[in-house]
């Protein structure tokens, strides 16, 4: 993987200081989505902190749950929330496609975009509440969060079409070989691959495509079924 490939991840997916990649053509756009998950290690590592720290502390379970998933948002910009939201308005403010698609481009959220990030950003905190007994479940949450970026190989698969020719999103379309994207619904297990898959085939068949919105609509929905999934096997 290139250097630009290892900025470009960490430049867009957290908010270290690593500088701009000095270009970015499709084979560094495709080691960024590859090293996704190791780029936002230090997330992880964050996040395990803070779930080993309250539990230590013997803080409330569900207020140490909220302050990491805070803390996430924080070392992401809350990007991905942003994309879930808007995919959430987006698809349930018309059937027509170009008013989808500029209600996910006006950034105002709307009612369902706020219904969605509350939903699926209390499942997160609540099953991140569940990880504060011991070091040993803090870094379970950690290793979550880096695998839940997994999901971007899926949206970001060859066979996954483009829904609009601008965005911030459109470097990253299409650059992952198919083997890869298999790869991912091994990693992330049946379930929270189901998750991404679904959200993809409804984006395709709505919008036409996927968008950036959809590749951070994804990391949030699959991270919040992988902690589900946690939950019920430990």
């Amino acid at each position: 993987m290139s250097l630009d490939a290892w900025r470009l991840a960490a430049g867009t997916l957290t908010v270290l200081p690593v500088g701009a990649p000095r270009s970015v053509t499709p084979s560094t756009a495709r080691g960024a989505i590859l090293l996704a998950p190791l780029a936002v290690l230090p997330l992880g590592i964050a996040v395990a902190t803070v779930l080993w720290a309250g539990g230590a502390l013997d803080l409330a379970p569900l207020a140490v749950g909220l302050i990491a998933v805070g803390v996430l948002a924080l070392g992401t910009r809350a990007l991905h929330w942003d994309g879930l939201s808007d995919v959430a308005d987006g698809l349930t403010s018309s059937y027509d496609r170009e008013r989808s698609l500029a209600v996910m481009k006006s950034g105002t959220s709307g009612p369902a975009g706020t219904v969605a990030v509350i939903v699926v950003l209390g499942v997160q905190a609540a099953c991140l509440a569940g990880l504060t007994a011991d070091l040993r479940h803090a870094l379970l949450g950690g290793l979550l969060v880096c695998l839940s970026r997994v999901a971007l190989w899926l949206v970001c698969a060859t066979p996954v079409p483009g829904a609009r020719p601008d965005g911030l999103g459109l470097s990253f379309i299409g650059v992952v070989p198919t083997p890869i994207a298999v790869a991912a619904v091994l990693l992330l297990g049946v379930v929270p691959a189901l998750v991404v898959v679904v959200l993809i085939v409804r984006c395709v068949r709505r919008l036409g495509g996927v968008t950036g919105d959809v590749m951070g609509a994804a990391v949030e929905t699959v991270f919040a079924a992988l902690l589900l999934a946690a939950a019920c096997l430990l």
